[in-house]
């Protein structure tokens, strides 16, 4: 009988003969022809899998190319939806080009052991996050475009099993976005004051990255930051302690920590692009951080488990104190049912343009 099995991704593993079958959906031409790709209308929905049984999806390959140069924000614009098994509520809900690591709408070469954007330019997506299903799985694209259809050129990469075991969690994703976050006034604060100094306790008015319930665990997020404060000063986005609340516990949180870079594995406020396994800086943000920025945080060797529900945050700035956009996407494993989740609206999803 074929199931997920003992199976590990080392290269130790390999050698593991396995009873799975291997499929594929993909958009290659049924007419034997070239035209190898979907293409996507604006408000159309397409499906690019739809399977039955159990099995477990192991790899996405994605590229897209607008038809023409009208709409630029067509990575925020197209959504990203998954299913298991019949639920009614998407499991992954996520603007597309967020979904595979970066944000604010954009692409650049990069490599982290899930999520990769590979040349030309980093237009090549992919995906490795396994995606185990016990009785089917759904997996859509919804245009939200005004006036522009894509060429939509993709591949799902499957296993089908006999059944699935008990003890596997249904991998999920969920996009979210404040625009600006609610900081305070620097108004009678030196730049040193407002960038550093007042006391956070409690963790109110944090950014919230993840809030979810059930038994499962955070395996990771990307972070995007626009920095909204216009000023010739030292304009470091960061100092923001990242907190998270497992199983309803109180402030301060088991897993509390002690700034924005440092939860990204990086040190000393980064101005340098950087990708490793399980993290990275895709988007440095240029001088004195006034462009976009984009890091990622994977937790793949220490995931954060809970019983109950989980509530990942950061500060904005120290103490909440900063203004700017923040936008994030979050992927974890839990059992189902979910809670629910929304999606902003196209207008509030596009990113500001610099």
């Amino acid at each position: 009988m074929s199931s997920y099995g003992d199976f590990g991704s080392s290269l130790r593993d390999l050698p593991r003969l396995r009873a799975s079958i291997r499929r594929r959906a993909s958009s290659w031409d049924q007419t034997g022809g070239n035209d190898d790709r979907l293409t996507i209308a604006p408000g159309e929905i397409v499906t690019l899998a739809n399977i039955s049984g159990a099995g477990s999806i192991n790899h996405i390959w994605v590229t897209i190319a607008p038809e023409g140069t009208a709409e630029p924000d067509y990575l925020r614009r197209l959504v990203l939806r998954m299913y298991w098994d019949d639920e009614a509520e998407p499991s992954v809900l996520v603007p597309i080009g967020d979904f595979f690591g970066i944000g604010h709408g954009r692409t650049a070469n990069f490599v982290s052991a899930p999520l990769q954007m590979s040349p030309q330019n980093g237009k090549g997506f992919n995906c490795f996050f396994h995606m185990p299903f016990a009785s089917g799985a759904r997996m859509e694209v919804a245009s939200e475009l005004e006036s522009e259809s894509v060429y939509f050129y993709y591949y799902v990469d499957y296993e089908q099993f006999d059944t699935l075991e008990d003890g596997l969690g249904r991998f999920h994703a969920q996009w979210r976005r404040e625009n600006p976050t609610d900081g305070e006034s620097e108004r009678g604060q030196s730049n040193h004051e407002f960038q550093g100094c007042g006391e956070n306790i409690g963790g109110e008015g944090n950014y919230t990255i993840l809030e979810a319930e059930g038994r499962g665990h955070y395996v990771g997020c990307v972070l995007n930051i626009h920095n909204l404060r216009d000023t010739s000063e030292w304009n470091w986005y960061g100092e923001g302690d990242d907190m998270i609340f497992i199983d309803g516990e109180t402030w301060p949180p088991s897993l509390h920590g002690t700034g924005t870079e440092d939860y990204f594995n990086t040190a000393w406020a980064p101005t340098q692009d950087y990708h490793a396994p399980y993290h990275g800086v895709t988007l440095p943000g240029g001088e004195n951080w006034a462009e976009p920025v984009s890091l990622y945080r994977f937790h793949i060797e220490d995931p954060a488990t809970f019983e109950r529900s989980v509530r990942v945050t950061i500060e904005h700035g120290h103490a909440n104190k900063r203004s700017d956009d923040i936008s994030s996407t979050a992927y974890w494993y839990q059992t189902e049912p979910h809670r629910p989740f929304d999606l902003l609206s196209a207008p509030e999803r596009v990113p500001q343009r610099t």
